[in-house]
């Protein structure tokens, strides 16, 4: 069936504005965000469809889309050779449409005029934002054996976690019957439970993982045919009633990278001994921008549990338990715990009578912190000891359930703690 997979077409979302996730998309979208020292969000779907095959694929993208659209022109080139291609299409106003794509299904219905000329057969919908390997094959092989008109691919999880997830109600056979969008804890939800056989009791709900497999021309016209903006509150629902829609079981890792606090424990995780996402793993590398950078160079240094990227340089710190990205400087006898130090894009820029070398200043401690790309932080500097109990917005730095964040390129004087 390898001919069939050919005949599927990508389209990756690029999210809306992340104010869940702000200040770390205060200047770029979500999926653009740095991830596990020297990748970025988008490159987690992307290589998902390279080491599936899949080689069809428009990103869409709305908000502060530059810093995603270099990262993808740069990193993701098919030779001459190949029918490859790698697209972002952009919210374009149109002579009707003056607007910014409103929801899921409203950004694809504003990129039909492109979706439509292409040949293939089935479209495959994927978010920019999430963390998990998938091999699409497979639901795809599922969605070609049930000859469903959408199928959806699903997670199981704990009851707990419902009222943030669109919820599944599905027949043995795996045919969806109703979904119900970020239900109310109290409502009665009995007969959503899993009737499949499955490892974890506990599990015992699905969840739609924003995965989604369409018949080309059911897509098509369910955009046409309505206005819904969004898949899950509004077209799925309408569907279910109409269509033949499956749910394909997914019983892998996935997270939903949505909230400082998701990103700041998916990172953390990367680091512990069995993580839940592998970066090691030569059947499914994750891809990225090849940069060419020397190997990082670590100067009397004590470093427990932690992951460090290319091009830094290390003099005489303590690092324990965080992620340390490319490009970093960190300066004698600094001191990083619990801490996402993203990196830097360059080692210096000539600006106004002075030159910026971001990096971390002698004798500063830092805990507990995400520091995003290009800051510069001073000597003797004291970052996330003070205990907040509310989230904080200040020009220099914010804090997010208890994380302090540094906003890309803000430079931190030294002595300053907070």
């Amino acid at each position: 069936s390898i001919m069939k997979i050919n005949n599927c077409l990508v389209l990756i979302l690029g999210g809306g504005r992340g104010t869940r996730l702000f200040p770390l998309t205060l200047e770029r979208s979500k999926p653009a965000i740095g991830f596990a020292g020297k990748y970025r969000l988008i490159d987690v779907p992307l290589s998902n469809c390279i080491n599936s095959q899949l080689h069809n694929i428009f990103v869409l993208t709305q908000y502060l889309a530059t810093s995603l659209r270099r990262h993808i022109s740069q990193t993701y080139r098919f030779d001459i050779f190949s029918k490859g291609f790698i697209e972002t299409l952009a919210a374009e106003q149109t002579q009707t449409n003056f607007e910014w794509f409103q929801g899921t299904a409203d950004a694809v219905r504003r990129s039909l005029r492109h979706i439509r000329r292409l040949p293939h057969e089935n479209i495959l919908i994927l978010s920019g934002d999430h963390l998990y390997k998938m091999d699409y094959r497979e639901i795809l092989s599922f969605h070609q054996e049930k000859d469903a008109d959408i199928t959806i691919a699903s997670v199981p999880i704990e009851k707990k976690e419902i009222s943030r997830m669109g919820i599944l109600n599905c027949r043995s056979n795996g045919r969806i019957i109703n979904l119900l969008e970020k239900p109310d804890k109290n409502q009665n939800l009995e007969s959503f439970k899993i009737k499949v056989k499955q490892q974890s009791l506990r599990k015992s709900f699905l969840a739609s993982m924003g995965v989604y497999v369409f018949k080309k021309e059911v897509l098509l016209k369910m955009l046409e045919t309505t206005d819904g903006a969004d898949f899950g509150k509004q077209l799925l629902p309408l569907a279910i009633a109409n269509h033949k829609v499956f749910s394909y079981m997914f019983d892998g890792y996935w997270v939903d990278i949505g909230t400082i606090k998701s990103y700041f424990d998916a990172s953390i995780n990367l680091i512990s001994e069995k993580p839940r996402f592998k970066l090691f793993d030569e059947k499914w590398p994750l891809f990225s921008h090849p940069r060419f950078l020397p190997p990082t160079k670590i100067t009397n240094s004590n470093i427990k549990d932690s992951i460090i990227s290319d091009g830094g340089q290390i003099l005489e710190a303590k690092i324990n338990r965080s992620i340390v990205g490319l490009r970093s400087i960190i300066k004698k006898n600094v001191t990083i715990n619990d801490s996402v130090i993203m990196g830097n894009d360059y080692y210096e820029r000539k600006l106004v009578n002075r030159i910026n070398r971001p990096s971390i200043g002698k004798d500063t401690m830092i805990k507990k912190a995400i520091i995003d790309k290009n800051v510069t932080i001073g000597d003797y500097c004291k970052i996330g000891y003070k205990r907040y109990k509310k989230d904080i917005d200040n020009p220099k730095f914010y804090v997010r359930g208890g994380v302090v964040i540094i906003p890309r390129g803000v430079v931190i004087p030294s002595k300053s703690e907070f």
